[in-house]
């Protein structure tokens, strides 16, 4: 076809002609046709584009093929032509020649990697959230971005503003126990929201309905998650408390939960499922959580649909699986992915001790969560088990907050190949900002997004700034093999030459906080640790910081003790010095490695960026500032965390060996983090607001400036240190200097293929190849974080190495997940295979299915 020529005409068959999201996709085709001079008609001289049907095909997925006399759009449902028309849409808006560029698309069809690929977005503030929530402008753009980028269920959280339990000073509980601000229930008149005029409960109905509706046009699973269960703050001593729910006693709740909710899928028929809080938290007493949600899920039996009910993993156990069978939903349970922060894109290859299961106690409020079940906290714990008759499908928490852009392709493609561990379904992402205002924190006149520079602030439509995020979670959860013109040609739309050097500096960016979350690990809550803004932990005398971080770390509690999320792959700055001195380290990464890699992301994205700048068409739009003063901002971030990471373990081996020059090499690197994180508050200056405000703890709101005195007074009292022992030595240990690590991250060694699986109930032999000289130990364990892993040593004949793990353990009905931990006889060296690659993005052992004989 002629370029010249400007009609296009699409072929669809008759029966998706009317099937959302078909018509929805059909528009945003129409609309990127006519953005670049092209119209759709019906004339038989225009260019066809051809929705055929292929039943071979999986759900979700599409294909394109393009040829002189037209495009072919192939399909088997609704969902998978949207998808097709909406790429070439998406190819439409961002190529230079769009009819070159339409008669060349071509994909061939893909099964989506991850069948669960969603977003969760949070009321937090009524003041914050008020106005996008009941926007009908909001919910068509950002429902229409997530739909583009092939985000297929989005989750509204209401009730996740406050922990009642801890929180008995509640104020601002709007939506929190949100059924009457939502519903008046028949046969309950007298339950009534103070404060709240009959208006506004309209108007909030209507905001839901419409936001189900359009969630459902475009093909978007809506989740509805009512977090909170609790009328009254726990110990009812909230004088402040802004909108008091009268009229309910506490043993009324369950009955009049299950009318009221039964009421509202009937007004909004577009729900597709809800997700509860079902431990303590949630405001019911674990005691006799049975009784309670056996109650309110009996809401859902009536709704003339199939519903999707998600529990909150933490504290889940057999009883309110057994609960959500007998009300005959698709039952499902949501572990945190890494505790209640964004860390890396594999699952930790195990808990921190402190998460492991504890004795029952008499705890009739908590015991389940924080005793016996107590390593489903944070992780999967022993939700993965082959026999399971509920799906899973991973939350990742909002905790270190991400209102900076941390966008990584690599990272996004892994949690696309992760979040289907054990056969889970996929991952919910909980997006920046959304615990913003959290606690009542939203009042103070900052916008939701932070902004104090107007000409940054985007308003209702903050999101806009996270659009290429959303664009690599999607898009990368659907296929993680995606060319990078997936997302290249949307940064080459509208920052031209700089795209490539742009999404360069993003990557390594992206990657600095993930890193820092999962070994830097103080707090599992994110209440407490914040790595953005990152209240310090002293590291001189061995300090422990009891106002913040002492409740969530093992004895002794300092800098040098506390554990990495994850302990088998990470290894703490105490034992890493500990290895030095004995010759025998662990293999696990060092925080040595850990600070080198921060220092080169550093280096990476500041390069980038320089070029970025350098050529983009405009370097003082919005658009590019918003992404370039974030890059610089984590690029200072990764240098404050290398130095002080630096510091750490210069203390560490500086309290084995007595070596002052250890000490002051440490204090030289802390420095220089410290000076990064000054130029870091120079350069956000009049940027963002000065109460970056998430919560009420001191740890979840304030100011990088904030943060300075603390780090200046860990320095000087480390000086000080430095000073007093430096009167009585020598001042010089130079074989500890030399017995420091490459900084290199060590892999290979090892020839090994995983097998494909294995049988329950027969012994599992593992073999591998590796050089005379290495001996190699197996680790292996359940695919469950509640059980401890096996170390069995590999026996070698030869080149040949094989261990077996016994009959007896394979019987259990879960997958096994193993590594090897090599160690070179001449170097004394020691490191873990398969290891984690400078992409930080792959998994760092192996998982095998089992089945029966």
């Amino acid at each position: 076809m002629s370029q010249t020529e400007t009609t296009v005409r699409l072929e669809i068959p008759a029966e998706f002609s009317h099937s959302a999201p078909v018509p929805w996709a059909v528009a945003q085709l129409e609309a990127a046709l006519a953005g670049r001079g092209l119209h759709i008609t019906e004339g038989s001289d225009s260019l066809p584009i051809r929705l055929r049907k292929d039943d071979a095909l999986e759900v979700e997925s599409f294909g394109l093929t393009a040829a002189e006399d037209g495009i072919v759009v192939t399909a088997a449902e609704p969902r998978g032509f949207a998808y097709g028309l909406t790429e070439l849409a998406d190819i439409l808006r961002t190529a230079e020649e769009p009819l070159a560029a339409l008669t060349t698309a071509e994909a061939a069809p893909k099964t989506p990697a991850a069948p669960v690929r969603g977003v969760l977005r949070s009321f937090s503030s009524d003041v914050l959230d008020l106005g996008w929530f009941r926007d009908p402008e909001f919910w068509t753009g950002y429902l229409d971005e997530l739909a583009a980028q092939r985000i297929n269920r989005v989750h509204l959280a209401l009730g996740m503003q406050y922990n009642y339990s801890h929180d008995p000073d509640v104020r601002d509980n709007y939506l929190c126990f949100a059924y009457p601000f939502l519903v008046e229930v028949p046969g309950w008149e007298q339950v009534r929201v103070e404060g709240l005029g009959e208006d506004d409960r309209r108007r909030n109905l209507e905001a839901l309905r419409f936001a189900s509706d359009e969630a459902a046009r475009r093909g978007i699973h809506f989740q509805l998650g009512l977090w909170n269960h609790a009328v009254r703050p726990e110990l009812d001593e909230s004088p402040e408390l802004r909108y008091p729910i009268a009229g309910l006693p506490d043993e009324q709740i369950p009955a009049y939960s299950a009318d009221a909710l039964r009421l509202l899928l009937a007004e909004c028929p577009a729900i597709a499922g809800v997700t509860f809080r079902v431990h303590y938290e949630g405001g019911v007493p674990e005691k006799d959580h049975g009784a309670f949600w056996r109650t309110v899920m009996s809401g859902l039996r009536d709704a003339g649909r199939q519903l999707d009910v998600d529990m909150h993993a933490k504290g889940v156990d057999a009883e309110l699986i057994q609960v959500a069978r007998e009300v005959g939903a698709h039952a499902a349970i949501s572990p945190k992915y890494w505790a209640e922060h964004q860390g890396l894109a594999y699952h930790q290859a195990s808990v921190r001790p402190l998460e492991k299961a504890r004795p029952a106690n008499g705890d009739g409020l908590r015991g389940v969560t924080q005793n016996e079940r107590r390593f489903t906290r944070y992780g999967y714990g022993d939700f993965l088990g082959e026999e399971r008759d509920y799906d899973v499908i991973f939350r990742v928490w909002p905790g270190s907050q991400r209102f900076l852009i941390w966008a990584d392709p690599e990272l996004f493609a892994g949690y696309g190949r992760f979040s289907t561990l054990g056969g889970a379904l996929g991952a919910e992402l909980c997006e920046p900002l959304t615990f913003r205002g959290r606690k009542d924190t939203g009042r103070d006149g900052i916008p939701r997004d932070l902004y104090v520079d107007e000409s940054l602030s985007l308003g209702r439509d903050d999101w806009k700034k996270y659009a290429y995020e959303y664009r690599l979670w999607g898009r990368l959860m659907y296929d993680p093999s995606a060319s990078e013109e997936t997302w290249l040609r949307s940064l080459r739309q509208e920052f031209g030459a700089a795209a490539e050097p742009l999404a360069s500096a993003l990557s390594s960016a992206g990657k600095v906080m993930p890193l820092v979350t999962v070994t830097q690990s103080l707090s599992a809550s994110n209440n407490f640790f914040w790595p953005e803004v990152f209240t310090d932990m002293p590291i001189a005398r061995h300090a422990r910081s009891l106002d913040t971080y002492d409740f969530d770390l093992e004895d002794p509690g300092t800098w040098g003790t506390a554990s990495p999320f994850d302990p088998q792959i990470f290894e703490t700055a105490d034992a890493y010095a500990a290895g030095l001195m004995s010759g025998k380290p662990s293999g696990r990464i060092t925080p040595d490695q850990v600070a080198s890699r921060l220092l080169l992301m550093a280096e990476s994205a500041e390069a980038a960026l320089e070029d970025a700048r350098k050529s983009a068409p405009e370097p003082e739009s919005p658009s590019f500032r918003r992404l370039a003063i974030d890059v610089a901002l984590e690029a200072l971030l990764a240098r404050f965390f290398a130095g002080k990471i630096q510091a750490g373990v210069a203390y560490s081996l500086f309290s084995a060996t007595g070596d002052t020059q250890i000490l002051r090499s440490g204090l030289a690197d802390y420095q220089e983090g410290r000076d990064a994180l000054a130029r870091l508050i120079k350069t956000a200056s009049g940027i963002y607001g000065a109460n970056l405000a998430f919560g009420d703890r001191p740890s979840e709101q304030g100011h990088w400036s904030d943060r300075l005195a603390q780090v200046d007074a860990d320095i000087a009292e480390l000086a000080r240190e430095l000073e007093e022992v430096a009167r009585g030595t020598n001042g010089s240990d130079a074989s500890a200097v030399a017995s420091r690590r490459s900084t290199q991250w060590r892999q290979g060694g090892l020839d090994h293929t995983p097998a494909g699986d294995f049988v329950h109930g027969r012994p599992f032999v593992v073999q591998a190849q590796a050089e005379p000289g290495i001996t190699v130990e197996l680790r292996a364990r359940h695919l469950n974080q509640g059980e401890d892993w096996l170390a069995v040593p590999m026996n070698r004949e030869g080149g040949e190495l094989s261990a077996t793990i016994p009959a007896d353990y394979t019987e259990a009905r879960f997958p096994l997940e193993y590594f090897f931990v090599l160690r070179d006889e001449d170097s004394h060296d020691a490191w873990l295979v398969p290891g984690l690659e400078e992409s930080l993005a792959n998994q760092p052992y192996h998982v095998v299915t089992g089945h029966l004989a």
